[in-house]
């Protein structure tokens, strides 16, 4: 019995001592500092070789890398410009619009019963406000009141009578065709000239279409150095027809630019080179320099075969001003009439010509690419009279 209760004692000794061990392990644990190192990523256990324990190496991927390709620009679609054809008809439909009124008012008085000289000042007022000019006004009046003259029999019909006159007045002897080849084989070189305003960038772009309807290759020589919109507007324009434009640094020697244009299209067989120049009137003897020099280092290596002048319709006797300053400066050989939709004195055709000696070739009537046609006096009269 004495036994059993020592050892009955000795186990709840024991026990009491296991407890109080566990409780102090415990509050140990918790009496931990917390870890400062860093924080490692552990790779997950589908990540880790089972073998060895460790990561697997990384995987190289056997794969050849993808470049991107860099992006490529579309080039412009090159437009197909308006035959001639087609912008003569329209040529007259414009022209009607803009014009009508002078020829529908000269018919007017002529139709009158009875042609008295209150008649005739009317009919001279008219034409003058057209600016047909002082000289050709008192010819074709002359002309008229002898043809429409009763001297017996039926008078003559005064629409065409006036048509007739009127083609006369413009001119049916002048040579109006622009000579935009050379010879010996080297292209034709146009020099196009005129003050800055009168559309005469815009002009040169719509003379290439006109060349490029014809199925002929040309050459732009942006030379009008001085205003950087000039040379980018060009580039603008030869690049819808699919024309090379030849141009130099802003600022630069306009004579290079010129030089330059002339010999890509001698070298590359071109049949016309387009030279586009500075207009600035400021300085007369400037200009005439400027000028003379371009054409002079072009004619070192082919001649210029035309000299179109440009000028607008609409500034009537400042445009024959500045058109008597050019063709003193240059050989002009043709006139190119732009904005010509946009006035009513259509007379300017009339005047111009008589003042330089040189025909109107091409007339511009309106803003759009095609909108430039050869110049005919029958086309322009019949408009006139509608």
């Amino acid at each position: 019995m004495g036994d059993w209760l020592y050892l009955i004692i000795a186990i709840a000794v024991v026990g009491v001592l296991t407890l109080a061990g566990l409780l102090t392990s415990g509050r140990r644990r918790k009496a931990a500092p917390p870890s400062r190192t860093k924080d490692v990523i552990v790779p997950s256990p589908t990540e880790t070789d089972t073998a060895t324990g460790a990561p697997p190496e990384p995987a190289v991927d056997t794969a050849e890398p993808v470049v991107a390709e860099p992006a490529v620009e579309e080039p412009p679609a090159v437009e197909r410009p308006e035959s001639t054809a087609s912008r003569l008809v329209r040529l007259r439909q414009r022209l009607s619009r803009s014009q009508g009124g002078l020829g529908k008012g000269l018919l007017s008085l002529l139709s009158r019963d009875r042609l008295d000289e209150d008649t005739w000042e009317a009919i001279e007022d008219t034409l003058l406000t057209a600016d047909v000019g002082v000289a050709p006004t008192q010819a074709l009046v002359e002309r008229l009141r002898t043809r429409l003259r009763v001297e017996g029999g039926q008078a003559p019909d005064p629409r065409t009578v006036l048509r007739e006159e009127l083609i006369e007045l413009v001119g049916t002897d002048l040579d109006r065709r622009v000579q935009v080849t050379g010879a010996d084989g080297k292209p034709g070189v146009v020099l196009v000239v005129g003050v800055n305003g009168a559309g005469k960038t815009t002009t040169v772009g719509k003379i290439a279409r006109i060349l490029v309807a014809e199925d002929l290759t040309v050459t732009l020589g942006a030379a009008d150095t001085f205003r950087a919109a000039a040379v980018d507007q060009l580039a603008t324009w030869g690049e819808r027809v699919g024309v090379e434009v030849v141009r130099g640094p802003e600022g630069g020697d306009p004579a290079s630019v010129a030089f330059e244009a002339v010999k890509h299209g001698i070298d590359n067989g071109v049949d016309t080179v387009l030279v586009d120049t500075a207009g600035r009137l400021q300085n007369k003897a400037g200009l005439m320099d400027e000028l003379g020099k371009i054409k002079r280092v072009i004619e070192k290596q082919a001649a210029v075969t035309e000299v179109l002048l440009v000028l607008d319709a609409t500034t009537g006797q400042n445009g024959l001003v500045q058109a008597r300053v050019f063709s003193e400066i240059v050989d002009v050989t043709g006139i190119v009439l732009t904005k010509l939709d946009g006035s009513a004195k259509g007379g300017i055709v009339v005047q111009v010509q008589r003042e330089l000696g040189v025909p109107v070739k091409l007339v511009g009537l309106g803003e759009g690419p095609d909108d430039m046609a050869p110049f005919e006096a029958s086309a322009f009269v019949d408009a006139l009279l509608g």
